[in-house]
Formats: structure tokens, C-alpha cells, sequence
């Protein structure tokens, strides 16, 4: 069950990222297990069990990653990351263009929400053409979506119209990917407990677009087989 983070947490995510050498690290490697990782393992295992309830039929895993970043892509960066986060999505080996529920937690910010990331350009091409057949469906969801405060739209946007399309529904549509977040500075409430129902809360708000993608992505996979 998920206590919350501490202030030694902060401490260590803003330690690595200005002293990103295994020295460093390997000093600080019990403030980092017992401080970031467990804590964030519990917070994932709590937000897990509460989606899968949410989504009884959806067969979910939870993944969280490592500090570790993948040598071959350093880039000049150094060996760790100053951040750590976990999602919740189907056991599908290929996660991209899956939705996916996820958190993440840094030296500055918090964040979570439901991201539908690297899809195929088959399956949003679908996405599209769905809007344009059936505005109907998704402009309901996203008429309740512009009602709320908590969650934006992100992702990359094409600089060229893919078409036409509602008004109401262009702003999806232009997405190359798409991510409903919510960020905020990292205030009291990493601290508590409830920080775990929180996510939940907002998450549950998500489920209908979470639906939404799942079947998208089902209707895209059949297509060859009828």
C-alpha cells in the first residue's frame, strides 16, 4: 500500500540529475530503492489493481521503468535518469499505439493521465476517418472532455489540415499522437497517501477514451481477417 514519497525522494531525483556518475549513484543506491523506487512500485500496484477493476475485461499489466537509460542512446547524457515512472496497459508485446495509463514523477513536476502514443499511421488514419464518418461518437466524449479542468490535450500536430472535419473535433484530429495529462508542481500531495485515489479519480474520468482507442485499435486488427 502506498504511504507516499518524502523529502528524501526529492532529494535524491534532484541529486542524480546533478551528479549523474555511477559514483554518485551507487552511494545513494539504498535512498533510491527504499525512497523512489518502492514507493513508486507501491503507488503503481495500487493505481493498477483500482484499473483493473475499472476494466474487469481488459487483460492489463503494470510496467515500471528503470533508472537506468539504455547506453547505446546516451547521447551525452549521463548513465541515469532523474526521473521514474509506471503505466498500466495491455500484455501486448508492442505498446505503441496501445492506450496506456500511465504516472510519472520528477524533480520538478508530477504527472499522469492516458496517453495513445507511436500509433501506426493505419490506426490513425482510422481515427480520422471514424471522426469524419461518425462525429457523433467521439464529439461526445470530447464535448464532456472541454467541461472538465483537469486533463489537456497534448501531442504533436500535423502544420498541414489531414482534411475536413468538425470544428469541434479538428483539434484531435490534426494529432500525429495523443496524450491526456495532468501535471503539476510537486507540492504536499506526493507526500500522502491518497495521492494513489487521486490518480484513480482522474483516471476513471479517462476510462471512456480509453474504451474509445481499445476499440479502435481491435476494429484496425480485424480488418485483414474479414
Amino acid at each position: 500500500m502506498f504511504q507516499g514519497y518524502t523529502q528524501e525522494t526529492v532529494d535524491f531525483m534532484w541529486g542524480i540529475r546533478f551528479n549523474n556518475e555511477r559514483g554518485w549513484f551507487l552511494e545513494h543506491k539504498q535512498q533510491y530503492q527504499t525512497q523512489l523506487l518502492e514507493p513508486t512500485r507501491a503507488l503503481g500496484e495500487q493505481v493498477y489493481e483500482g484499473v483493473q477493476a475499472m476494466l474487469p475485461q481488459e487483460p492489463l499489466m503494470l510496467k515500471t521503468s528503470r533508472i537506468y537509460r539504455d547506453a547505446r542512446r546516451l547521447f551525452g547524457r549521463g548513465p541515469y535518469k532523474d526521473h521514474l515512472w509506471f503505466c498500466v496497459r495491455t500484455g501486448d508485446k508492442d505498446w505503441t499505439g496501445r492506450p496506456t495509463f500511465y504516472f510519472e514523477i520528477a524533480p520538478e513536476y508530477y504527472s499522469y493521465g492516458m496517453g495513445f502514443w507511436q500509433a501506426p499511421a493505419e490506426l490513425m488514419e482510422a481515427f480520422r476517418r471514424d471522426l469524419q464518418e461518425r462525429p457523433e461518437k467521439f464529439g461526445k466524449l470530447v464535448r464532456g472532455f472541454n467541461r472538465q479542468e483537469q486533463f489537456v490535450l497534448n501531442g504533436d500536430s500535423y502544420a498541414r489540415s489531414r482534411g475536413e472535419v468538425d470544428e469541434l473535433l479538428r483539434p484531435w484530429f490534426q494529432k500525429k499522437s495523443i496524450t491526456l495529462t495532468h501535471e503539476l508542481p510537486l507540492d504536499e500531495k506526493i507526500f500522502q497517501p491518497e495521492l494513489a485515489e487521486e490518480i484513480l479519480t482522474g483516471f476513471k474520468s479517462l476510462v471512456p477514451f480509453y474504451k474509445y482507442f481499445a476499440a479502435l485499435c481491435a476494429s484496425v486488427e480485424r480488418r485483414p481477417e474479414e
